[in-house]
């Protein structure tokens, strides 16, 4: 369909109309004879003389010419615009951060393939979380990676390729030994503060207690739940290992409960996928439907036909002007 940008300009249709009742013609002066019989000839014709009472008059083509074409100029300047379906697009309504432990017990081999084969946990975290990636349909997702300090690999994106070539190029310790974890929540919190989107998830995959961060991640967890960012601790591994490398249980199910989360325990490769699995479910797609419907300018087209109508008239006019000189 087409709308007119400035559909007013239309209203300037009957305005040479006006012009030319309020404005008499223009009455050419030209000498003429001296007659001994005028008063005779004014009172046989029934005109009164006046100054300059010659008129230039147009011939029926000058005025349809001039009628058409300030018709064409005025749909130019009405801008026209061809407006076409609406069209339907999907945005992405949430923000998913995925933080990934690297510490030095990551490279424990305590989990299994799907063909069995001892693989350690990182390893374990690239294929089932490369699979859960790939199923993120509309998601912006972000990747952490935490060890001694978070670091941020991916800011949020739609290419999840991108996400997962990433993932696949981290090591075991390449971000240092310890495990920052609370402050890897900190660094997911102020890059969610960059994002516009109100639904925010971070995902923590870690397979240790945090012994490293300044911010503890109890305290990191409020803050998280005050800025609208649920998180869904996965502890790796064994929960009963003691030592160094156990698993604080308590802590990782706090900040599940303050943030609106959920805790869970990944023991194998098989509870781990199960784990995104439930994650899924939890954390279903969501969109924002925006529509719009595409508009092109078209002002153009009335502006050529009143360009062309101009100019193949110009040589019509002189042709009709020899014609008549011709028949008189």
């Amino acid at each position: 369909m087409i709308e007119f940008t400035y559909l007013w300009v239309l209203a300037l249709l009957p305005l040479p109309l006006l012009i030319a009742l309020m404005f008499p013609p223009f009455r050419e002066s030209k000498d003429a004879l001296q007659a001994p019989y005028f008063s005779q000839l004014v009172e046989v014709s029934g005109e009164k003389p006046k100054l300059g009472s010659s008129i230039a008059k147009r011939n029926k083509l000058q005025a349809i010419v001039l009628i058409l074409g300030w018709l064409l100029l005025l749909l130019a300047l009405a801008r026209p615009e061809w407006v076409g379906a609406p069209v339907e697009m999907k945005k992405s309504a949430r923000d998913l951060m995925l933080a990934v432990d690297l510490s030095g017990s990551m490279a424990t081999e305590d989990f299994k393939n799907a063909e069995g084969a001892v693989q350690n946990r990182l390893e374990a975290v690239k294929d089932v979380l490369g699979e859960f990636i790939s199923t993120r349909d509309g998601d912006r997702i972000g990747l952490i990676v935490f060890g001694d300090a978070p670091y941020l690999q991916a800011p949020f994106t739609q290419d999840r390729a991108v996400v997962e070539t990433l993932l696949d190029e981290t090591e075991v310790a390449m971000a240092g030994q310890s495990t920052a974890f609370g402050d890897a929540i900190g660094l997911a919190i102020s890059v969610f503060q960059g994002s516009d989107t109100s639904h925010r998830v971070l995902i923590v995959l870690t397979d240790g207690n945090d012994n490293a961060s300044k911010v503890p991640p109890v305290d990191a967890s409020r803050v998280a739940a005050a800025n609208k960012v649920t998180i869904y601790p996965i502890a790796m591994g064994d929960p009963g290992t003691v030592g160094e490398e156990a698993i604080d249980v308590e802590v990782l199910k706090n900040i599940a409960e303050i943030s609106g989360g959920q805790y869970f325990e990944a023991l194998d490769s098989n509870t781990l996928s199960d784990t995104y699995k439930i994650i899924d479910k939890l954390e279903p797609e969501l969109y924002e439907s925006l529509s719009y419907r595409p508009r092109e300018s078209i002002f153009y087209y009335p502006l050529a036909a009143f360009a062309l109508l101009f100019l193949f008239n110009i040589p019509l006019y002189i042709v009709l002007g020899k014609w008549g000189a011709r028949s008189a």
